[in-house]
């Protein structure tokens, strides 16, 4: 099999991310009826959100690691299949807590092995002036597919049923698994030596202060997109209802379709500016920014249910901003033997952020006595004070920009 252009190589990769991605959102999408149908708990939907992001997060140090050893197509293809098979039995026999427990968590397993693998993929293969766009590029496709997948789950459930919607998503990452395995030549990745040290081996990427930093605040960047993603459906529809409002025209899933859709745009948009205007200045102005405007959905949100669309599709956006900065600001600070490491330590931060979000959105209402405005302000507001202590941690390390940006010169 031939070697595919730089270009081409992205294109492929990307298209192959929207079809594992489009069925990402389905399930915080269905959540409000889901927790009815089941009769759970806001701590058992938090769980069964979270545990996506803990598979994820336990799992990827081993095999994103791995592609520094081993083909990472080999690596990818094994992502996706679990990713079939984990939407698959959920679409066939999830029926309660611990059934969906168990499915989701293999579905955070195969994401686990198609994310930053997918990443990788590219990383090894693009030049440096390339790899920044290449990563935004790689966000964007995932975060459109991301976006739509909200509004698709909740169409295809109101029309064919849940159990249909996730039969429907297995089905398009079984697509993406052909598209690697037919038009992705293998690539072996350079022989290790000695002075590389062991696979698994982290210090080393501890030890790199600017890379690390990226990684550290991708953590609590991840933490808040989780959390909103998770429960911003489900936030809506408390509002609607709060307030005495039926038959809106933009309905909670296509609120956070939306959402997710500007914030791709805005992740683009601050990539570009952290060139420009330096990575560093980019990252602390979207930390800043997100601190207040948790707070602002928290506590102005419940008050009428277009305030909280408009505060949270802003929120989003401000999530967002710093999403592919990050992510290339870890990978373009790494030691080249050992990109797939740092790409591991830093989505392993991540999810563990993403893993957290929606279990302190979901504890935290339970103790403050079931979803009222009170306990979502609450909520909303221990995010920002996690953000708030992810800044700290930025601004001590003092990550470096990436080579040619507006800040390091």
């Amino acid at each position: 099999m031939n070697a595919l252009s730089g270009g081409r190589l992205v294109a492929v990769v990307c298209g192959a991310q929207i079809f594992v991605q489009i069925g990402a959102g389905f399930w915080p999408a269905l959540l409000p009826q889901m927790m009815q149908r089941w009769s759970l708990s806001n701590s058992e939907a938090g769980w069964i959100t979270a545990i996506f992001f803990g598979a994820y997060m336990v799992s990827v140090p081993v095999l994103v690691t791995l592609t520094d050893k081993i083909d990472a197509k080999r690596v990818y293809l094994f992502g996706v299949g679990c990713t079939v098979a984990g939407h698959l039995l959920f679409g066939l026999f999830a029926d309660g807590f611990w059934s969906a427990l168990a499915t989701r968590a293999l579905a955070g397993l195969g994401w686990a092995g198609t994310y930053m693998t997918g990443l990788k993929l590219l990383a090894d293969q693009v030049n440096a002036k390339m790899m920044s766009r290449a990563v935004t590029g790689h966000a964007a496709s995932i975060g459109i597919s991301g976006a739509i997948s909200y509004l698709l789950g909740d169409v295809l459930a109101a029309q064919f049923g849940w159990r249909a919607a996730f039969t429907f998503s297995a089905a398009t990452a079984a697509i993406a698994w052909l598209t690697i395995a037919l038009a992705v030549p293998r690539r072996p990745p350079p022989p290790r030596v000695a002075s590389h040290g062991a696979l698994f081996d982290f210090r080393p990427v501890i030890r790199n202060r600017s890379a690390f930093a990226y990684s550290l605040v991708y953590c609590v960047h991840t933490l808040e997109m989780s959390a909103l993603r998770g429960w911003g459906v489900a936030f809506l529809a408390f509002v609607a209802a709060h307030v005495g409002l039926s038959g809106e025209a933009l309905s909670p899933a296509l609120v956070v379709t939306l959402l997710a859709l500007l914030g791709t745009f805005t992740s683009v948009v601050g990539n570009e500016a952290s060139i420009r205007f330096g990575r560093r200045r980019l990252v602390a102005a979207a930390l800043i920014l997100s601190v207040v405007a948790a707070a602002a959905v928290g506590f102005l949100g419940p008050m009428h249910y277009w305030l909280a669309v408009v505060l949270l599709i802003v929120y989003g956006m401000i999530v967002w901003l710093d999403s592919s900065s990050l992510t290339a600001g870890a990978a373009g600070n790494a030691e080249p033997a050992r990109r797939g490491a740092t790409l591991a330590v830093h989505s392993t931060l991540g999810y563990a952020g993403g893993f957290v979000g929606p279990l302190i959105v979901g504890w935290t209402l339970d103790l403050s006595g079931g979803m009222s405005p009170l306990a979502w302000g609450i909520a909303f507001l221990v995010i920002a004070a996690l953000i708030l202590l992810g800044l700290g941690f930025f601004l001590a390390l003092r990550p470096r920009e990436l080579e040619g940006e507006g800040g390091s010169r």
